[in-house]
């Protein structure tokens, strides 16, 4: 044994960083696994307590956490290439005081990792925040308005994304497409309306623009790119207000608009089919300089339109998910800022397919995910690709997911990214 210890050839770095993945794999997927097996018939819409003997005034609790083993082959040296994280810790309630009043808080953290914790859990990364929190008043049985911090975004259906029930790993990040520029994690605060007429749904808002954002100690260069930081440079006279707002057609199957957060998946549980377009706007809220050095305003303007179709397929359980967007992002003149945000274009599609079987079971979903982004700073494009697959042992509620993605980033090389998620949702 020792003679061939010996002369067995040396492990080469990528195949222990392969091997690691793998064990990690098996040890983060197995305690999931073994948890719910076999499922959860119990559940039957979360934790609702009753405040009146029916059930009009209530209080509900949701709690989900999302936890991550990912691997990156672009990691910086003396950087690990593999991970574990907490993606998301969340609990979100809302109170329904009668019909006409309704309050909601939503805590959470992000993305907590061994690079970001903290000796005694004081660091930033580990503190909770307010995702949101916000009181609505109805002005009928179809209408309300409300204030706060808020969630109801426009631009898109990915920007009001629930990350309860993605289709994908995670959310399309470019769809996104504020988030730290204007506002708290994709929450504004601010005043919105919202309702229905018939199968058409809309949502407004008014909300005032961050000023602590990603670039508030920027200052753009004489002739060069804008930045966005007009509510610091140029006042909140100029440039404190944002204006959004978000349009659907229900053709098929009625969501629900209760909540502003987006279903990615309904499993065939409905026949869903929408087509929508929305706007977030931001007067002044680029700034750049002339050649002379004098601030100059720039309006900030991102349209989307797109489509969502989900549909059950026969009688056997198996269902088709597809979703596609078309965005054109201004952030202002050559704007980029690191590789999610630049002023160009964006086209955005993914589909699933939830494999026949019962619905009681154990089920397979396989999806794939594109995106690609035309950026006018470079003159050049960005694209990503993902494959993955969900598998549900109790629907949302816990799933596993796997998925592996290829970016390439204009003319720099292109990196691959492979994740394993487990998720549960009370």
């Amino acid at each position: 044994m020792f003679n061939y210890l010996k002369l067995a050839p040396p492990i080469t770095k990528h195949e222990i960083m392969k091997k690691q993945m793998y064990l990690w794999g098996i040890l983060f997927l197995l305690p999931f696994s073994m948890l719910f097996a076999q499922g959860n018939s119990e559940y039957t819409g979360g934790y609702k307590f009753k405040l009146n003997e029916d059930g009009s005034k209530y209080f509900r609790v949701i709690s989900w956490g999302q936890f991550w083993a990912q691997n990156k082959d672009n990691a910086p040296e003396g950087v690990a290439a593999t991970n574990m994280s907490i993606r998301r810790a969340r609990i979100l309630t809302f109170a329904q005081l009668n019909k006409k009043f309704l309050i909601l808080t939503h805590l959470g953290l992000n993305s907590l990792n061994a690079a970001n914790l903290s000796p005694t859990g004081k660091g930033e990364a580990a503190q909770l925040f307010f995702h949101g929190f916000w009181g609505e008043y109805a002005l009928g049985s179809d209408h309300s308005v409300g204030a706060g911090l808020h969630y109801w975004n426009g631009i898109s259906r990915l920007n009001n994304q629930s990350t309860l029930n993605m289709l994908t790993l995670d959310n399309n990040r470019q769809s996104w497409a504020t988030i730290g520029l204007t506002d708290q994690f994709a929450r504004h605060i601010g005043v919105y309306m919202k309702g229905k007429f018939g199968k058409f749904h809309y949502q407004v808002s008014i909300n005032d623009a961050l000023t602590n954002s990603l670039q508030a100690s920027a200052n753009p260069l004489p002739g060069g790119p804008a930045i966005y930081n007009g509510k610091k440079l140029l006042g909140s006279e100029d440039a404190g207000k944002a204006y959004a707002g978000y349009f659907e057609y229900n053709f098929l199957d009625q969501e629900s608009n209760f909540l502003p957060y987006k279903v990615g998946t309904y499993l065939g549980s409905k026949k869903v089919f929408n087509i929508g377009a929305g706007f977030f706007s931001h007067p002044n809220g680029a700034v750049r300089a002339s050649t002379n050095g004098s601030l100059i305003g720039e309006n900030v303007s991102i349209m989307a339109v797109d489509a969502f179709y989900d549909t059950p397929i026969g009688e056997n359980g198996a269902a088709f998910t597809a979703y596609a967007t078309l965005q054109s992002n201004d952030y202002g003149t050559d704007y980029m800022l690191g590789s999610t945000y630049a002023t160009g274009n964006m086209f955005y599609t993914h589909m699933g397919y939830l494999i026949p079987g019962d619905p009681s079971k154990t089920r397979f979903q396989p999806y794939m995910s594109l995106n690609n982004r035309q950026i006018d700073a470079l003159e050049d494009k960005a694209n990503r690709i993902g494959l993955g697959a969900n598998l549900f042992f109790t629907g949302h509620h816990s799933k596993l997911s796997i998925e592996f993605s290829n970016e390439k980033f204009a003319n720099q090389k292109s990196f691959n990214t492979l994740t394993v998620q487990a998720m549960v949702y009370l």
